[in-house]
């Protein structure tokens, strides 16, 4: 009898299986709209991604500084809100679709992979600076072997800034004595110099004596390893987004417009933030790269469009296969530019930079921040149509 009613359980389950939705919302309308909405968009992300970097490189186009500054922190409030509002949601109602049932059903996933993807990156990211480390450390050896200096390195800045060196106190204050007869002043020693240099704040820091004038100084670095580390996740992030929502955009039914009003905007303004940290990087050997990050994202979309358009007969959005494809691929994706924007984005560049110093540091802090918070608004409200 047990046997029985596990075998009826069995097909009961397999039954529930083919509940999900087999087709898609296009009724055959507004065809010409849906061919046009490839144009467009890739024009305006094409905007929202160029821009930034051709503005930042050809004075004819160049803006003033306030402009490229509000953009940057608007951007970053754009991707955080796109994490949460455009990428985590979603992702937890087609996970949690009725339709689905088994494993999948049992416990919250959008959250649980958007959890591990968070885990998954910061752990990458340690080994990936621990390698970095080494490579600048292998560096600084090598410099020291051909009489450049003796300045110990390491990934929280120079060594002699903040362990003391054993000394004959006698020599230590002779010298002192010599330092400020010379120099007239006792003050005079970089009175604004932290003596306590800052983990992320590398390039300050990371400026060795013995180095400067070799690679060492140059933009082979922690900083500049890490931030294309940066660049290139975050791109991967957005570019997996932006294809499921070009498929889903091509086979909409009746919110075919609102939903194209819509992407529109958000495909500008997320271009516009990915844009802007391309932009901020220096690209010093790798010159053709953010052109093609740019042009990466800008075709994503567009692509994407095209593909649902070909296959919009036989493509169901609500089936298990594309709900489970879906909700994978964009809690994944939230998880990434969660970690972005937040530590990257938000906790670098507010806490730890150097660019609100000085004594209208704070007031320049605010603007960027509220300037972020309308960018994270308006992203966010846009996730009201999609």
């Amino acid at each position: 009898m047990s046997q029985q009613s596990s075998i009826e359980s069995l097909f009961e389950y397999l039954n529930k299986r083919d509940e999900c939705e087999n087709t898609n919302d296009y009724d055959g309308e507004q065809f010409g709209a849906r061919i046009s909405a490839i144009f467009v968009i890739m024009a305006t992300s094409a905007f929202g991604a160029f821009f930034p970097i051709l503005s930042s490189r050809y004075s004819f186009i160049r803006l003033p500084w306030w402009c490229f500054f509000g953009a940057k922190y608007f951007g970053s409030g754009v991707i955080v809100a796109t994490a949460f509002i455009h990428l985590l949601e979603p992702a937890s109602d087609a996970l949690g679709d009725e339709c689905l049932t088994g494993v999948i059903s049992e416990y919250p996933w959008a959250f649980g992979i958007c959890l591990m993807t968070l885990f998954v990156l910061f752990f990458f990211e340690l080994v990936a600076y621990r390698i970095i480390d080494k490579k600048v450390s292998a560096m600084n050896d090598d410099i020291e072997e051909g009489g450049a200096g003796g300045h110990s390195h390491s990934h929280f800045g120079d060594e002699s800034l903040y362990v003391k060196q054993k000394v004959d106190p006698k020599k230590e204050e002779i010298e002192d004595d010599a330092e400020v007869s010379e120099s007239g002043h006792e003050n005079d020693k970089e009175l604004g110099a932290n003596p306590y240099p800052n983990h992320f704040q590398h390039a300050h820091e990371h400026q060795d004596p013995g180095a400067l004038g070799t690679p060492v100084n140059d933009q082979n670095k922690e900083q500049y390893y890490g931030q294309l580390l940066n660049v290139f996740v975050l791109e991967f992030g957005i570019v997996f987004h932006s294809v499921f929502i070009g498929l889903s955009l091509a086979v909409a039914g009746d919110e075919f417009k609102t939903l194209y009003i819509v992407l529109v905007f958000h495909q500008m303004f997320e271009g516009l933030g990915l844009g802007t940290r391309i932009a901020t990087t220096n690209w010093e050997k790798y010159r053709f790269t953010p052109w093609l990050l740019a042009l990466g994202y800008t075709v994503c979309t567009p692509i994407a469009i095209a593909i649902g358009l070909g296959v919009r007969h036989s493509y169901p959005p609500g089936s298990r296969r594309s709900l489970i494809t879906n909700g994978v691929f964009d809690s994944i994706s939230a998880g990434i530019l969660v970690y972005t924007g937040l530590v990257e984005l938000m906790a670098h560049e507010f806490l730890y930079s150097g660019e609100f110093k000085g004594s209208d540091g704070f007031r320049k802090m605010l603007v960027a921040y509220f300037i972020m918070c309308w960018g994270a608004g308006l992203m966010a409200l846009l996730g009201k149509w999609a």
